[in-house]
């Protein structure tokens, strides 16, 4: 095996000319090169955008929701908040109440998405990431206050002022639970509440969403002991999967419980399915840049014949040729794939420490890359896999040919 490599490198190595077969070599180790770190700069960038995607949806959402399977609310004492507390795992339980409303602020009328919840759900939501400004408390002085989506307080042409003395404030418009159309009966509650801070999250949460305390909401609703849901906030080692189980076993099937990745399922199923595609497409691609490994071996096995002859004169036998043009094409595999996970990675990291490509959409922010030492060993495992094939099949075919052809 040793001489067979010898001999691959030193005696079947063309030399740097305008050879054809030099050029076709060439080409092939470009087009592997590529393949190589575009799969390694796109698995990385699909890792960040899945990572950007699970901090905007996952962050604002709790990590797991217990809602009733039969109606809109339920009474708290269908639930027994402080067994609910104690399951291992369960960092936070936080009561919530979801209702629609109508807010207005001077001549601006919107409707939105009010969620009333514990103060603790400020902590659990990492409130404190995505400020675009003012301060995340729901209350100031025993007073109660609400945080607004950034894109909803645009629409209501409100704003957070510098001073913290002249606060805007916005009316909240909320419909009663026994509320109806009669001559001189209001079926609104009405409040004004001063406006605290604007959240940056996603799309949905930004244009739609309002967070004030439970017991306004509770007060402006008149629910009385019913709530819409319990968010739970897990501790960041807990598995959230044992988690919901547990919690779904101590509730019961008249409850729903859920993860926030099975809340946004759809989103995490696109992400992964399209990460997918993309990697079977650069391994075709791999896959079509490597004929001209094919083609190269092909041409120097048929420019060396006599020397093989004088080989198989000498008494090398079929599998010493063969390791020969082997290791050849192992080589220019190997070359290509090296070169490309070099400049694969170069390519992240600048984008990681540097930010080259700014985010669409998003000034100031540059695109997302991860980069994880399991998608290197997989993509190293691919290529090499795939390059060890394209070496072997054309080689073992070759020698094959050329013994039938020396019998006959």
């Amino acid at each position: 095996m040793n001489v067979a490599r010898f001999i691959a490198r030193r005696y079947f190595k063309a030399k740097k000319s305008r050879n054809v077969i030099n050029l076709i070599t060439n080409i092939s180790v470009v087009g592997i090169t590529i393949s190589t770190a575009a799969l390694v700069i796109l698995l990385s960038a699909f890792n960040g955008v899945e990572d950007l995607v699970i901090k905007l949806y996952s962050d604002f959402d709790p990590d797991i929701t217990v809602r009733s399977s039969k109606a809109k609310t339920f009474n708290r004492s269908f639930v027994d908040h402080e067994e609910l507390a104690e399951v291992s795992g369960v960092q936070h339980v936080i009561k919530a109440l979801e209702e629609v409303v109508i807010l207005k602020h001077e001549k601006k009328w919107v409707h939105a998405q009010m969620i009333g919840v514990d103060p603790e759900f400020v902590q659990s939501s990492k409130m404190n990431q995505h400020l675009v400004d003012g301060d995340p408390y729901l209350y100031e002085n025993n007073e109660p206050q609400a945080i607004f989506g950034a894109f909803l307080l645009d629409k209501l042409d409100a704003y957070i002022p510098a001073s913290k003395l002249n606060k805007e404030q916005v009316t909240f418009n909320v419909p009663l639970r026994e509320g109806k159309l009669r001559p001189g009966k209001r079926p609104l509650n009405s409040r004004k509440v001063t406006v605290a801070a604007r959240m940056n999250y996603n799309r949905e949460v930004n244009s739609e969403h309002v967070v004030i305390p439970y017991e306004l909401a509770r007060e402006l609703l008149e629910y009385g002991e019913d709530i819409s849901a319990y968010y739970v906030d897990a501790s960041e080692d807990a598995d959230l999967d044992e988690v919901k189980n547990k919690i779904q076993s101590l509730v019961g099937e008249d409850f729903t419980v859920k993860t926030n990745f099975e809340k946004n399922e759809l989103i995490f199923k696109t992400s992964q399915s399209e990460r997918l595609i993309v990697y079977l497409i650069l391994v075709f691609i791999f896959i079509l840049s490597s004929f001209n490994l094919i083609a190269s071996i092909a041409m120097l096995f048929v420019e060396k014949k006599e020397d093989i002859s004088t080989l198989f004169s000498l008494g090398a036998d079929k599998h010493t040729i063969f390791n020969i043009f082997f290791y050849e094409g192992l080589m220019i595999v190997g070359r290509g794939i090296v070169i490309g996970l070099i400049l694969g990675y170069i390519v992240c990291f600048a984008q990681m420490f540097f930010g080259l490509l700014p985010m669409p959409s998003a000034p100031g922010e540059s695109f997302p890359i991860k980069t994880t030492l399991w998608d290197a060993i997989f993509i190293l495992f691919s290529v090499g896999v795939l390059g060890f094939i394209i070496s072997y099949l054309p080689t073992k075919i070759l020698v094959a040919r050329h013994g039938r052809l020396k019998k006959q």
